[in-house]
């Protein structure tokens, strides 16, 4: 009798699950009588008022503020951030030259109190611009142009590192109160009867490659919120899948989302090469003039430079490596003479939005909203979306507060909906920055390099970003992808081992690390498509886009034919193929909390 008690007990407990926690999304049946105790193991279950779900800029802003008003307003109200790295600050690239202009406003005083023993000296904001340079590079020269205003950064903006910052907020945050769980992946997103959103559930730990269990088997948690704040970057899993179950792109009446690769490397140079605080742009050289992006080269503290390349990935030809154009670009003369006789400390490359202002979806749904570049605030021509992810996580934590303090007051428990977040936004300064910056972007999807470079300056210098019109963006980053046979191979030159590198080199400078005995995060819809479309019609881009040789083609032994090998253990999270394939294919989910790149100082 025990025994069947206890059965049934397990049994309603994952049928409540599956009912309620998971009643919008997928749920796997009760196993057979003989294993239904062990597949029916419970899943803790953790209550917060407040759920943030990645710890970048925005995200722990929003739980930042979010503290400071129960603080202010003596509510004990929760609040808890988790991140899918092992460590705060893992999985953050940018560039970045950082505008401190939202920090200001998260804490107004803290250029004031910088001395040693003060409450921000270990901010990590040691370097300001000291110098602007834009440059148009040749294959073998460079020609120096006029500073577009939005580039302007002496005096005012700081050389940093992402991932620092994001560590220090983390640190900052934690000693508000707020509970930072790094090494917790977001799998899924939870849904009530009402089909508002009630927290989100951690993958599981321990499941092997085959679906088994393993010993160190370890069940994920089931956090659950009155309300989640999605702030897990540029295309994120979780934000996805929003987008889609609320439809609210379409709400919206946004474009499609256009998104670039970033690929980056910080390299400590020779002390005569190293100028503290000069911030250099590059267009032309080595994309072609119908390929978007463009380089750049920061000289932060302690003779380290940032350099790096971004590649807009709504590119024509399929043959295009963004990684083989990163390493011609250090090949320039302008690039090498800086780090020439220099080391290479660190690699990495993620995706960004580039869309704008017209690409923003609709930002709050029934128990949420979207924050950072799971909305899409970067500002392209700037360069920029460190400050506008904060002021987005600083609102929506204010109109969190606001919202759950309204609640408790009128004695409602349930999912909030932060009915003024997207209004706030809209009048806030961000918002002022998108629309003056709104027509740049797109036109060099339509003009090219000349015809967006003359745009862009209309737009800068004569309108001032107030044109009677607003370009859209006309098609999805895959859909420009041409077919191989339209455009001649791109071949690229070996590296040298001394600027130029090849991939695994680079990886193993991510310090990217998988457990591979782990169901694969990346899933074909349709695991023969590579095959019969994508390698035959677009030869193969898989193994090109990719920055980190996670997709490769190899003959199958039995037939001869090409196939397609997924590495994905090499996986930075960068998301590019989720974007690029030229069929939408695939599907980039999270693995198991902890896995992926380990950044320092990016």
């Amino acid at each position: 009798m025990f025994g069947l008690g206890l059965l049934a007990r397990a049994a309603r407990q994952h049928q409540l699950q599956c009912t309620v926690s998971r009643l919008f999304s997928s749920c796997r049946p009760l196993a057979a009588a003989t294993g239904a105790v062990q597949q029916a193991q419970p899943r803790e279950q953790l209550q917060y008022d407040l759920c943030i779900v990645g710890a970048g800029p925005a995200g722990l802003s929003a739980a930042i503020r979010f503290k400071q008003l129960c603080k202010e307003d003596n509510r004990d109200l929760s609040v808890c951030v988790i991140e899918k790295g092992s460590e705060v600050g893992a999985h953050i690239l940018s560039g970045n030259v950082f505008e401190p202009r939202a920090l200001d406003e998260l804490f107004p005083k803290w250029s004031e109190q910088q001395g040693e023993g003060q409450a921000f000296a270990d901010l990590p904001l040691r370097q300001k611009a000291t110098a602007d340079r834009f440059y148009m590079l040749t294959q073998g020269s460079s020609i120096r142009l006029p500073n577009p205003p939005q580039m302007k950064n002496r005096g005012k903006n700081y050389i940093i590192s992402l991932s620092e910052l994001t560590r220090w907020l983390a640190k900052h945050a934690e000693e508000q109160g707020v509970d930072v769980f790094p090494g917790f992946a977001g799998k899924e997103v939870l849904y009530d009867w009402h089909n508002a959103v009630v927290g989100v559930a951690t993958g599981d730990m321990g499941i092997a490659k085959d679906g088994s269990r393993k010993p160190s088997y370890t069940p994920g948690v089931d956090l659950m919120a009155r309300l989640t704040l999605f702030g897990e970057g540029a295309r994120g899993s979780l934000s996805q899948s929003l987008m889609q179950h609320y439809g609210l792109r379409e709400a919206a009446g946004a474009s499609p989302q256009t998104y670039a690769l970033g690929l980056k490397e910080v390299w400590e140079v020779p002390e005569e090469q190293h100028q503290p605080g000069l911030v250099v742009h590059t267009v032309g050289y080595p994309l072609d003039n119908s390929t978007y992006g463009g380089g750049w080269i920061y000289h932060m503290e302690g003779r380290r430079v940032s350099l790096g390349l971004v590649v807009g990935l709504d590119y024509a030809n399929p043959s295009l490596s963004p990684y083989q154009e990163f390493q011609a670009f250090k090949r320039h003369p302008l690039v090498a003479a800086t780090i020439v006789g220099g080391t290479c400390l660190q690699y990495g490359a993620r995706s960004l939005n580039e869309g704008g202002l017209q690409s923003i979806p609709k930002l709050a749904f029934p128990g949420g909203a979207l924050i950072g570049c799971s909305a899409g605030f970067l500002n392209t021509p700037k360069i920029k979306g460190t400050h506008t992810a904060m002021k987005s996580g600083i609102v929506a934590g204010e109109e969190a507060f606001r919202a759950l303090g309204l609640a408790d007051d009128a004695g409602k428990k349930g999912p909030i909906t932060l009915r003024n977040y997207a209004d706030r936004m809209e009048v806030s300064w961000v918002y002022q920055e998108l629309e003056r910056a709104r027509n740049i972007r797109p036109g060099f999807s339509k003009w090219g390099l000349w015809g967006g470079m003359a745009n862009a300056a209309l737009s800068t210098y004569l309108l001032r970003g107030r044109e009677p019109w607003t370009l859209k963006h006309r098609h999805a980053d895959h859909e420009a992808t041409k077919l191989a046979r339209d455009w001649p191979p791109k071949d690229y030159p070996k590296p040298d081992g001394v600027t130029t590198f090849d991939i695994p080199t680079s990886l193993y400078r991510s310090g990217t690390n998988h457990n591979h005995d782990q169901p694969p995060h990346l899933v074909l819809a349709d695991p023969g498509l590579p095959e019969v479309v994508n390698h035959p019609q677009y030869g193969g881009p898989e193994a090109k886009y990719c920055p980190a040789g996670v997709y490769e083609y190899a003959a199958d032994e039995a037939s001869g034919r090409p196939r397609l090998v997924i590495n994905a253990q090499n996986c930075l999270h960068c998301k590019a193929c989720s974007i690029k394939d030229p069929r939408q294919n695939i599907t980039w989910t999270v693995p198991e909390g902890g896995g992926g790149p380990n950044y320092t100082i990016m």
